[in-house]
C-alpha cells in the first residue's frame, strides 16, 4: 500500500510540472484595441497605431460594418476607416456635456446628455429625437451626472450616476425599476469616492462597475452584494481613476486608467486578480474608455461587455 500511495504521489507531481510547464509555454497575450480619451485611435497587436482620428473622445465602439461610433464633449459622429462622417448629432444648447453613445439593435443610437436637463436619447439616423428619458442623477453638477448608460437586452437602460453613488436601472418610460448603491461600507463608503463611471450587465444578472476616485472595479449580484472586487491593494497601484472597463467572453477584466498620463493605463485580470497584460501605449495615456477587439489574432466574440 505504501509503494502504491508514493507511486500515485510521484504521477500526481510529475502531471503538476507538466502542467506548470505548460501554462509557462502559453503564448502572451496580445490585444488589438480601440482606446478613446485623450486620443482617439486604433492600435493593432504589434503596438501600431493602425488609425487616428482627430480630437479626444469619451465613449464609442467599432461597429459591425467597420464604422467608428464615437461621441465628443458635445457631438457624436460615426465616421468611416477613410474619416467621412455619415452620421452627426449635435448637443443641445440647454445642456452642457455629452457622456455616451451606443448604437442599438433597432438602428438608432443611444446618446446621454448631461446639465440643466439631464436626459438619456435614443436618436434614429437622421439625428431625430425618437425617445427621451428624464434622468435622476440626484445633483446639478453636470459633470458628475452619468457616464456610460447601456440599453439592456430587456429594453431598459444602465445608467450609472456618480454622485449618486448608484447604478440606476430605468425602463422606456423613465422609471427607475432596480438601483445598485456603491457606497457600500466594504468599499469605503462614501468617502472612498467610489463613484460608478461604467456599468456592464453580465448574462448572469450580475454588473461590473468601475469605480473612479474609489480605484476600485466590483461585480454586485441583483441584490447588491458584492461578490468580486479589484482594488490597488491586488494589482500594484497600477489603479488610477478607473473609468472604463470591459468583461471579455474569457472572464478576465481589463481595466483602463484615466489618470494615468505616462507608464501603464490599461490592465487585464484573471478571475483570481492576476495581472495577465497591461498597455502603457503612448496613445492609450489618459484613456477614458476603450474596446479590446482581438486577442492573438482572433477577434473578441459577441457585443462587447463595456
Amino acid at each position: 500500500m505504501q509503494h502504491s500511495f508514493f507511486k500515485l504521489t510521484n504521477i500526481l507531481a510529475i502531471l503538476g510540472i507538466m502542467a506548470t510547464a505548460h501554462a509557462e509555454d502559453a503564448p502572451a497575450i496580445k490585444h488589438s484595441y480601440l482606446v478613446m480619451g485623450a486620443k482617439t485611435a486604433i492600435i493593432s497587436e504589434d503596438g501600431k497605431a493602425e488609425w487616428e482620428y482627430k480630437g479626444g473622445t469619451r465613449d464609442g465602439f467599432i461597429m459591425p460594418n467597420g464604422n467608428l461610433l464615437l461621441a465628443f464633449s458635445a457631438r457624436v459622429e460615426e465616421v468611416t476607416r477613410d474619416k467621412e462622417v455619415v452620421f452627426s448629432y449635435i448637443l443641445d444648447k440647454a445642456n452642457k456635456e455629452i457622456g455616451t453613445t451606443q448604437r442599438l439593435s433597432n438602428g438608432n443610437t443611444l446618446i446621454t446628455e448631461l446639465g440643466a436637463k439631464p436626459r438619456l436619447l435614443e436618436v434614429n439616423a437622421k439625428a431625430e429625437i425618437v425617445r427621451e428619458v428624464t434622468l435622476q442623477p440626484e445633483t446639478d453638477n453636470a459633470h458628475m451626472q452619468t457616464r456610460m448608460a447601456r440599453q439592456l437586452k430587456n429594453g431598459n437602460y444602465l445608467v450609472p450616476h456618480l454622485l449618486a453613488f448608484a447604478i440606476k436601472e430605468y425602463t422606456p418610460e423613465g422609471k427607475v425599476v432596480a438601483t445598485l448603491k456603491t457606497d457600500l461600507e466594504e468599499l469605503g463608503g462614501r468617502p472612498s469616492k467610489s463613484w460608478p463611471f461604467t456599468a456592464i450587465r453580465l448574462d448572469n444578472g450580475n454588473t461590473v462597475a468601475s469605480l473612479t476616485n474609489g480605484n476600485q472595479v466590483v461585480e454586485l449580484n441583483p441584490k447588491g452584494d458584492v461578490v468580486w472586487k479589484v482594488t490597488n491593494a491586488d494589482v500594484n497601484g497600477l489603479l488610477k481613476d478607473p473609468c472604463g472597463s470591459q468583461r471579455l467572453a474569457n472572464g478576465n477584466t481589463v481595466i483602463g486608467s484615466h489618470a494615468a498620463n505616462t507608464g501603464i493605463s490599461m490592465v487585464e485580470v484573471t478571475p483570481d486578480k492576476k495581472i495577465v497584460w497591461s498597455s502603457d501605449h503612448p496613445l492609450a495615456a489618459g484613456v477614458h474608455h476603450f474596446q479590446i477587439l482581438t486577442t492573438n489574432g482572433k477577434a473578441e466574440p459577441g457585443v462587447p461587455l463595456r
